[in-house]
């Protein structure tokens, strides 16, 4: 009888890709410790004109760094560029998932947007890996996709992401989308995570000297001697 040979229907599972290095990731915000929020009119939800203007004015300023780039000279442009590059060499992309969970990372200012896609995608579990994802911007939206021609050969700088950018992400399954959805990102990644941190309080401003204070006051003999000391020769020799 022929000795039983080792089953083989169980597979190693493939092995992942390098974890990515060199970032932070934040925790969601903790809503339990926030104070509730009171409940606001369907006036607030209404963009007021100045909300409409500053919304134009910033749609125009990318579409004209976008579109009327290559009109511009060519020596003018690349020196320009190079003015952005010089003065700011990384550029600091905080991703941010559904839940609020944010993954942090600094890139060259030279580098494409497919650099950030690599980047997010070697963070994510290896079950959702194969889904499609978008990072974007808002307001108003603007899709950073690599598939287009005016975003994929654009370096970040000429983005307009430099010196430092907030993307938002959004997969092509709906469901991983929702703000009660976890971050789908690999367990050796979230335990990385802390607490966004607080900013800093501005700093006091000097008290001014109060009535009372410790500091020193002319004296009264003081003042008569320098009052003595204007009066005229004259008027001093009338005295006599």
């Amino acid at each position: 009888m022929a000795s039983p040979q080792p089953s083989t229907s169980a597979q190693p599972p493939p092995a992942s890709g390098p974890i990515p290095t060199d970032f932070k990731i934040y925790k969601p915000p903790n809503i339990a410790k926030a104070e509730p929020l009171p409940a606001l009119s369907d006036d607030y939800f209404n963009p007021t004109t100045a909300d409409l203007r500053a919304a134009q004015a910033t749609l125009s300023a990318r579409t004209n760094a976008l579109v009327n780039a290559p009109l511009q000279l060519k020596a003018k442009r690349e020196a320009a560029e190079k003015n952005k590059r010089d003065r700011w060499p990384e550029t600091k992309i905080r991703v941010k998932f559904p839940d609020q969970t944010q993954l942090e990372k600094s890139f060259p200012s030279t580098d494409k947007i497919r650099s950030v896609y690599a980047f997010v995608r070697g963070c994510l579990r290896d079950d959702v890996k194969p889904i499609k994802f978008i990072l974007y911007q808002t307001p108003p939206i603007r899709d950073l996709k690599v598939s287009d021609p005016t975003v994929r050969d654009l370096t970040l700088v000429e983005l307009q992401l430099a010196p430092s950018s907030i993307l938002l992400l959004r997969f092509e399954d709906e469901s991983l989308n929702h703000d009660q959805a976890p971050a789908p990102l690999l367990p050796s990644i979230l335990e990385q995570a802390i607490d966004v941190p607080v900013p800093a309080p501005p700093p006091e401003t000097q008290p001014t000297p109060q009535a009372g204070s410790s500091r020193p006051t002319p004296s009264t003999s003081t003042t008569q001697t320098s009052s003595e000391k204007k009066i005229p020769k004259w008027l001093k020799l009338g005295k006599k």
